[in-house]
């Protein structure tokens, strides 16, 4: 994943800085809205790495965020709220478990191949939790309360507060977004990157390719699990549709919107997508329609996604210095 231009890094802190005063200036709708998103954005970054940094698509990335959002609501005692340092590594560490697990399996296929035994997989946790009673079956469950954040029976941070919730996302966001950038730059990045590149040859420099993609499945597994603890605790509810291949396909759909070979990429695409989903919901029943036409027409003239938008519209000689940035 290549770092973005200089002057979309720039737009990313204006847009960074804007965000600090949503809860300010704007009512409850769009704290909420904007907490949604980033939790999405979030979500889209994790598929980014395995879709960005080793060419592995999956349709099955789902069910990492699904697991964990489960394990908050399997956790969270029946009338309070769980521990924060109890809920969030157990639903990181399960999300990353399965997908060290699944990832075993799947990454010993290629292609067409490893989309479809993740689809499956996907939809088989999916089935599990929609058709039995182990969580809740199809109802699924509420939480009664969101995770308390406390040391020694001091809080230190309300997420019943949809502020500082909107805060606390905000500062997952930026925290995944720079930790994938240190990824990106550590000798493991290169080495995905080759990967991506030119399988063969990395196995040829004597690169153990295997474990290389197993961790990087793993660890794309373990952030969406971040993001799936913070939808459960948004909005206290899990049911069985967030395992299903249309949470995995929307979280591609963002990367793809936004750019793959961009590390902002994902992040637009997922800022993108949900706020004009709700821009156009307002207008028309019709709405599926009109994101098709947008997501197309996206493909066709933006083949980078939509992180080149700008690129395009600058003057031929500061184009060339954006892509010197790049």
């Amino acid at each position: 994943m290549a770092a973005p231009p200089r002057m979309l890094s720039v737009l990313a802190l204006l847009g960074l800085a804007a965000l600090l005063l949503v809860p300010a200036f704007a009512d409850r709708f769009y704290v909420q809205l904007f907490t949604k998103v980033m939790t999405m954005a979030i979500f889209a970054m994790s598929l980014g790495l395995l879709v960005s940094g080793v060419g592995l698509v999956s349709l099955g990335h789902g069910a990492f965020f699904a697991l964990a959002a489960y394990i908050v609501a399997l956790v969270s005692p029946a009338t309070e709220g769980a521990s924060l340092w109890l809920a969030l590594p157990l639903a990181i560490g399960g999300a990353a478990l399965a997908a060290l697990a699944i990832g075993a399996l799947a990454i010993r296929t290629s292609g067409v191949y490893f989309i479809m035994i993740t689809l499956a997989f996907g939809q088989m946790l999916f089935y599990l939790f929609h058709d039995t009673k182990i969580a809740g079956g199809a109802d699924g469950l509420f939480i009664a309360a969101r995770p308390v954040v406390a040391v020694g029976g001091i809080a230190l941070l309300q997420l019943d507060h949809r502020p500082s919730l909107f805060y606390a996302t905000l500062v997952a966001m930026a925290a995944t977004y720079l930790f994938l950038g240190i990824v990106s730059r550590a000798p493991f990045g290169k080495a995905i990157e080759g990967i991506r590149v030119n399988e063969q040859r990395m196995r040829a420099l004597g690169y153990d390719t295997y474990l290389h993609k197993l961790v990087a499945f793993g660890l794309s597994g373990a952030l969406a699990g971040f993001s799936g603890f913070i939808y459960a605790t948004q909005y206290t509810y899990v049911n069985p549709a967030l395992f299903s291949w249309h949470q995995s396909g929307l979280a591609l759909m963002m990367v793809i919107l936004g750019g793959l070979r961009s590390r902002l990429g994902p992040l637009v695409g997922a800022f993108a997508l949900v706020l004009i989903e709700e821009l156009v919901q307002a207008w028309t029943t019709h709405w599926l329609l009109l994101i098709g036409v947008f997501v197309i027409s996206v493909v066709l003239t933006l083949p980078n996604g939509l992180v080149d938008l700008l690129p395009r519209l600058l003057p031929r000689d500061r184009r060339r210095g954006v892509a010197v940035d790049a």
